[in-house]
C-alpha cells in the first residue's frame, strides 16, 4: 500500500499536479468495487488521468503480453493518450496505432508486445485480424469517448473488436456527453455511473453572448469581434470544412495570424498545427467540430460560433473547450438579424454590441522552429536547447514550448529571433548529426 502511495506521489509529480479532482478520485474508488465503470465529465476535466491510474493498478508487472486496451474515437486523443502515459514515467512499453500511420512501423512495434495498447477502432481492429497483435490477455478495456467512436461510425470494428477479447473483466467508458446510449454487444456487468457533468452541460464560468450581424455573410462582423477581443486564444467554430476554409483564408489576407484544422487534412499537418495551438505560435484557431472534444489543447479564453449547430452536444462541446474547472470563459453566437435561435437554447444570451474599425490583434510572440532530429536520434529537450543556446545564440526566455517526437522536434521561438537562428544553426550539428533546420509552416 504505501509502495503505491509512493508510486502515484511520483507519477502526479512527473504531470506536475498537486492533487487529484474529485472527478478523478472518485474513478479510482469505482475501480476498486465491483462492476464496470461509466465515467461522465467535461471536456478538459481530466478523464485521461482518471482511467489511466486504474490501468496501471490492474497491470501485473510478472506478466508479459498485452493487458490493457484503450479505444480512442480520433488520431488526435489516440496520441494525447499516449502522450500522458509516457509522461507518466510508468516503464510500461506502449503502442500507439491509429490511421495515416505506416502500418509496416507499428507491425515492427507490435513484434515485442505492448503492455498497454491504444488506437482507433479501424487500426486496431485491422492489426487483430492480421494477427500483428494478440489481446487474448487483455484484462482492462477502455472505450474512451465512446459516444463519438458510435458517432464515427465504427459499429463494425467495435464488434469485432469487442468479440476477439476474451479475458476483459473490467471496462471503462468515457464521455463529455450525458445521454449516452451504450450498445447491447459491449456487456457492462454491474455498471457504476459517475456524472460530473451539470444539468444545463454548461460550465460554470462561462458567459454566453449573442453577436448580430446584419450581413449574412459575417464575415466583416467576426473580423471586428477579433479585433475588439484583441491577443487572446481562440477558437472559431464552423460547421463545414468549406467554411472553415474560407474563414480562414479571409482572417489571413487580413494579415491576423490563425490556421485552419479540420479533418480533411493530412495527420502530419493536424499534428502541427496543434502544436503551434499548444505553443502559442497561434492563438486562433478556425475549426470544424474536431477541436470541440478529445484534443490536446490548452484552455481557450474564447469560443466564436461563426455558425451554430443544429444539434446540442456540439453547442455544449464547442463551450467546453473555455471555462474549463474554476476558469471563465466567454462564448459568443454570430447570428444573423432573420437567423432563428436553435430550440435547444430556452433563454436566448444577452446581446454582445461589437465597436468597428478595431485594431487586428499583435501577431504571437512566438513562431515554430522544426528540427529534424528527435527521439530516435536520442535527442531530448534538454539537447534541443542547449542547440538553440549555442549554436543559435538564444537566450533562455527566448525559447517557448519543446516537442520532441520520434523523427524531429518543434520548438517555440521568439518571433523576433527565428530568421537569425535559422541562419545561425543551418550548417550546425545537433548530438554530433546535422539537421534540417526550418520555420513550420
Amino acid at each position: 500500500m504505501q509502495d503505491s502511495k509512493i508510486q502515484m506521489e511520483k507519477i502526479l509529480k512527473r504531470l506536475n499536479i498537486d492533487a487529484l479532482n474529485e472527478m478523478q478520485v472518485a474513478a479510482a474508488i469505482a475501480d476498486k468495487k465491483d462492476g464496470d465503470v461509466i465515467l461522465l465529465s467535461p471536456t478538459g476535466s481530466g478523464k485521461t488521468l482518471a482511467f489511466l491510474l486504474p490501468i496501471l493498478r490492474r497491470i501485473d508487472p510478472d506478466k508479459t503480453g498485452t493487458q490493457a486496451l484503450i479505444i480512442a474515437p480520433s488520431r488526435e486523443l489516440a496520441l494525447q493518450i499516449e502522450s500522458v502515459l509516457k509522461s507518466m514515467g510508468t516503464g510500461h512499453k506502449v503502442n500507439c496505432c491509429y490511421g495515416g500511420h505506416p502500418m509496416r512501423i507499428e507491425k515492427k512495434s507490435l513484434q515485442h508486445p505492448p503492455t498497454i495498447l491504444i488506437g482507433t477502432p479501424g487500426r486496431i481492429g485491422d492489426h487483430i485480424q492480421r494477427e500483428n497483435v494478440d489481446v487474448s490477455q487483455v484484462k482492462t478495456l477502455v472505450l474512451d469517448e465512446f459516444d463519438k467512436t458510435l458517432e464515427f461510425g465504427f459499429h463494425k470494428e467495435m464488434i469485432f473488436i469487442m468479440e476477439s477479447l476474451v479475458s476483459v473483466d473490467r471496462k471503462m467508458l468515457t464521455s463529455a456527453t450525458a445521454a449516452i446510449e451504450v450498445p447491447d454487444f459491449v456487456i457492462l456487468e454491474k455498471p457504476q455511473e459517475l456524472n460530473f457533468i451539470s444539468e444545463s452541460g454548461k460550465p460554470k464560468g462561462l458567459t454566453i453572448k449573442r453577436v448580430i450581424s446584419s450581413d449574412r455573410d459575417k464575415l466583416g462582423i467576426l473580423y471586428n469581434l477579433i479585433c475588439q477581443l484583441g491577443d487572446a486564444s481562440m477558437l472559431i467554430f464552423c460547421n463545414h470544412r468549406e467554411s472553415v476554409e474560407r474563414v480562414s483564408n479571409f482572417l489571413r489576407q487580413k494579415d491576423i495570424v490563425q490556421n485552419y484544422f479540420h479533418g480533411g487534412l493530412e495527420q502530419l499537418d493536424r499534428e502541427r498545427i496543434l502544436t503551434k495551438f499548444r505553443n502559442e505560435s497561434l492563438k486562433i484557431l478556425v475549426t470544424t467540430d474536431l477541436a470541440a472534444r478529445g484534443l490536446d489543447i490548452p484552455e481557450i479564453k474564447y469560443v466564436i460560433h461563426y455558425s451554430t449547430p443544429t444539434r446540442e452536444d456540439p453547442f455544449i462541446h464547442r463551450n467546453g473547450r473555455t471555462a474549463r474547472m474554476d476558469a471563465n470563459g466567454r462564448a459568443f453566437m454570430i447570428m444573423h438579424t432573420d437567423e432563428a435561435m436553435p430550440n435547444y437554447i430556452r433563454t436566448p444570451p444577452g446581446i454582445f454590441e461589437v465597436k468597428g474599425n478595431g485594431t487586428p490583434p499583435e501577431k504571437p510572440m512566438w513562431r515554430t522552429l522544426y528540427i529534424g532530429k528527435g527521439k530516435k536520434d536520442k535527442v531530448n529537450k534538454i539537447d534541443v536547447v542547449g542547440f538553440l543556446a549555442k549554436k543559435g545564440k538564444l537566450e533562455k526566455e527566448d525559447i517557448g514550448l519543446i516537442e520532441v517526437r520520434d523523427f524531429f522536434s518543434y520548438v517555440a521561438v521568439n518571433r523576433k529571433k527565428i530568421h537569425d537562428v535559422v541562419k545561425l544553426v543551418s550548417n550546425q550539428k545537433i548530438k554530433g548529426k546535422k539537421a534540417r533546420v526550418e520555420i513550420a509552416k
